[in-house]
């Protein structure tokens, strides 16, 4: 018995002193496909304020920069001259229905006359007529009147929607033009943009859209689709939007269309021009295999994955890789479900050499995806 204890000593040795790794077989998880796109936020209202009557600027009413509600009164001009072309037009209407008044008066005595044979017929046209410039001349009074009624509501200028407004670029005592019809130049006094909801625009590849649009069921012409985005650097998807409009042709420079997605924005924290990472799901989920990311090598071009064969040996395998899902890397093809993963110890292993294993598993992070 000593001597065969001896002789199984060597080999004892030489297998004790082989490198250990951990191992696992791939993670099987049923996972949608994603599209993954980079978009940038616009303003569903956005509005140049400009005055419709021209005249002094004699009041700033917000700070540049403040969230303005629908209504709020913004800017003020001189109102005094539209003032007096208001009371003008009254008194015209007052002198209007006193000329009416007589212009009645003289048309009632002449049929009178005229019943009795006292006065003409020619008498009582005439007298008739001036009823009637009467009247136009009433009717007109009115038009000037609700035309200098507008001119001095527009003296005060209030902000159409809620929304951030600019910075005024106009100041107190500047005297600004105004045109009610925009048939002359105008002075621009601030700028003004919606901010909820707010609009995503983005840009999809043709092969992009091809699968989006395999994915969609047929008929189904009401875009309703529940996207996902995540802000700056931040890796999580935080919000939701619905993709709502996709233009109805590829533009042929870039190979690309426009889609446009609409989000909640209730805190006013997203703001337009700002960017965001948007995330669209394209098929419903199906078993996908997954590894950890540092399992997965580069070799030049491709991607390799260390597994162990059942003599011991390393055995690399050539991989297609996909996206981070779950703090996991996505093997769409290269890899079997019963191959043995090193996950653990790969500074110690090199294709083609003989390690030892430990068992060891691999966990989907449901709060990384």
């Amino acid at each position: 018995m000593i001597r065969s204890h001896g002789a199984n000593a060597p080999a004892a040795a030489a297998h004790a002193a082989l490198p250990q790794v951990s191992v696992s077989r791939p993670l099987a998880y049923d996972l949608d496909t994603r599209l993954g796109f980079l978009g940038q936020f616009s303003a569903v209202n956005q509005v140049e304020l400009r005055a419709q009557v021209g005249g002094t600027l004699t009041g700033i009413h917000f700070k540049d920069g403040d969230v303005v509600h629908k209504g709020d009164l913004l800017f003020t001009v001189d109102s005094v001259p539209y003032e007096i072309k208001l009371a003008q037009a009254k008194a015209q209407l007052e002198t209007a229905t006193a000329r009416l008044v007589l212009a009645d008066s003289e048309l009632h005595r002449a049929q009178e006359l005229e019943r009795n044979d006292a006065g003409t017929a020619q008498n009582v046209e005439q007298r008739a007529s001036e009823q009637q410039s009467a009247q136009a001349s009433i009717d007109d009074a009115k038009a000037q009147i609700r035309d200098a009624q507008f001119d001095l509501d527009h003296c005060r200028i209030k902000a159409p929607f809620t929304g951030r407004i600019g910075s005024h670029l106009v100041s107190v005592g500047n005297l600004i033009a105004g045109s009610r019809a925009a048939t002359s130049p105008t002075t621009l006094l601030a700028t003004l943009v919606s901010l909820d909801p707010i609009y995503l625009d983005f840009d999809m590849s043709e092969a992009d859209f091809q699968a989006f649009s395999r994915y969609r069921t047929p008929g189904n012409t009401a875009l309703r689709d529940k996207i996902e985005l995540a802000l700056g650097n931040n890796d999580a998807f935080t919000r939701e939007g619905t993709l709502d409009f996709i233009n109805n042709v590829l533009d042929r420079s870039s190979g690309t269309i426009h889609a446009r997605a609409t989000v909640p924005n209730p805190d006013l924290q997203l703001t337009a021009g700002e960017f965001a990472r948007v995330r669209l799901v394209v098929a419903r989920p199906v078993s996908t295999l997954l590894v950890p990311d540092a399992s997965v090598l580069p070799d030049q071009s491709q991607h390799i994955v260390l597994t162990v064969a059942p003599d011991g040996t390393v055995t690399p395998k050539q991989v297609e890789i996909g996206e981070l899902r779950g703090g996991l890397r996505v093997i769409r093809s290269g890899l079997a479900s019963d191959d043995r993963v090193i996950v653990d110890g790969l500074p110690y292993a090199a294709p083609g050499s003989k390690v030892t294993t430990r068992d060891s598993s691999i966990h989907y992070t449901a709060n990384q995806d």
